[in-house]
């Protein structure tokens, strides 16, 4: 039994229903396919229409037509009806993926807009704000962070018939023997002691001109000075001048820094503005901290109180090793003056190893040694750091040969202690008042 449709134009089919043989000619419009013999009729309404095989070429002789070629001939109702030509509702006239600016039929993409050109000004400035943003930061936060490590212990403000002040900035750097802080192998390492208390290794004026002519002026241990009358930076209790005669560091012994600041003033006329002491723990640290300190020794010496054994010539010294040299008196000729020059001596030597830019640039020495000097660093209630960086400053330039170093002024000894020469001390301090050069020369 045969399912071909009747044909509904002349009456005649085949196929049910049908005694013809064979069916007439297709009277509806072929669906015209280039390359292609055109499809038979579909299925009689209600029938199965005819499934296409699948082809290799990807849809050719397929349900959606040949993909060679996306152009139709109009159809007609009956060839919709029965999938002849079967619509698959994408418009096939439209290239998808290729390639920007080909020929798809005119339905591809536009073509992309070249990329512009960098606009390398636009990027160095912003490159540059960035920069200059993150050192700012970086600086106010290392300021904020440095200016906290100041240990302000010292309040001048309790200093009693103070002279009156100068043109420029003195400030009393102290060395002390203070072990505040150091375990009992540190204090054998570094030959210290065990003493209880505190007293002054060292103690330097510094004058810091307004107009740069600085001068720094060492001050003996053993100088022969008057305790003046004082009131107690702890009791507040007022003691009168007794007129005792005394070495100078006894002062700082008796009643700290401020009876010391009491003392230097009432026997100099001179007026201090600020006060910096630092410890023997802290000295080591900051030698250490800049990986050691050039020295060139020219004759060599050894001390068993200091540690001290050293050779002439060239040499870089450890935190070790840099304090045993300025400690050491009793293996030097003029003991005490000659321990002033050997301190004046390292301290520019540690100044100038300070501030080179293997230092300065390197945060990886830098915030070492400015934790190391500041930790131990005790000042005075009024200095703040901006204070701190302009002594450091005026000390580099001074040891360094831009300014003067000297001694105070001698007249001599008695029972032991150094006497100052009064008339050139007058001399001394009146030039400093008024900024002018010092010509006064010490030992």
């Amino acid at each position: 039994m045969s399912d071909w449709p009747d044909d509904q134009a002349g009456g005649r089919g085949y196929g049910r229903g049908s005694g013809n043989p064979r069916p007439d000619g297709a009277r509806v419009m072929r669906h015209v396919q280039r390359g292609r013999p055109s499809q038979p009729a579909g299925p009689p309404p209600g029938g199965v229409p005819q499934q296409s095989g699948y082809d290799e070429s990807h849809g050719a002789g397929g349900p959606y037509g040949d993909a060679r070629d996306d152009v139709f001939e109009p159809r007609t109702p009956n060839q919709r009806e029965y999938g002849q030509g079967y619509d698959s509702g994408y418009n096939t006239g439209q290239v998808y993926g290729g390639a920007q600016g080909g020929q798809g039929g005119g339905g591809g993409r536009p073509p992309r807009a070249p990329r512009p050109a960098p606009n390398w000004r636009r990027r160095i400035k912003i490159g540059s704000i960035t920069v200059v943003s993150v050192l700012l930061v970086t600086t106010v936060a290392t300021y904020f962070w440095a200016d906290g490590k100041l240990k302000r212990e010292v309040d001048l403000s309790k200093v009693i018939e103070r002279p009156d002040g100068g043109d420029g900035t003195n400030y009393l750097i102290v060395g002390s023997d203070s072990r505040e802080g150091m375990s009992d192998e540190e204090k054998k390492k570094l030959h210290t002691g065990s003493a209880d208390g505190k007293r002054t290794d060292s103690m330097m004026i510094l004058h810091v001109a307004d107009d740069g002519g600085n001068t720094m002026i060492s001050l003996p241990r053993d100088s022969n000075v008057t305790i003046p009358s004082f009131k107690g930076a702890e009791s507040g209790k007022f003691y009168p001048n007794q007129g005792r005669q005394t070495k100078l560091n006894a002062a700082y012994a008796e009643d700290g820094p401020e009876l010391l600041v009491r003392t230097v003033e009432y026997n100099t006329g001179l007026r201090i503005d600020h006060y910096a002491e630092i410890g023997f723990g802290g000295f080591a640290e900051i030698v250490d901290a800049v990986g050691g300190v050039e020295m060139d020794i020219p004759e060599g010496f050894k001390d068993k109180k200091s540690g001290a054994d050293f050779e002439a010539g060239k040499q870089t010294l450890n935190g070790e090793e840099a304090l045993a040299f300025v400690r050491t008196r009793y293996a030097l000729k003029g003991s005490d003056l000659d321990r002033t020059k050997n301190q004046q001596k390292f301290l520019a030597a540690l100044a100038n190893q300070a501030a080179t830019p293997g230092t300065v640039m390197n945060p990886f020495k830098l915030y070492p040694t400015m934790s190391a000097g500041l930790d131990t660093l005790i000042v005075d209630k009024d200095m703040d750091l901006m204070d701190v960086a302009s002594m450091f400053w005026a000390m580099k330039g001074v040891t360094g040969g831009d300014g003067k170093s000297m001694n105070m002024p001698l007249a001599g000894t008695a029972g032991g202690n150094l006497l100052w020469d009064k008339a050139k001390v007058k001399q001394l301090v009146e030039q400093l008042n008024n900024d002018e050069k010092v010509t006064v020369s010490g030992d």
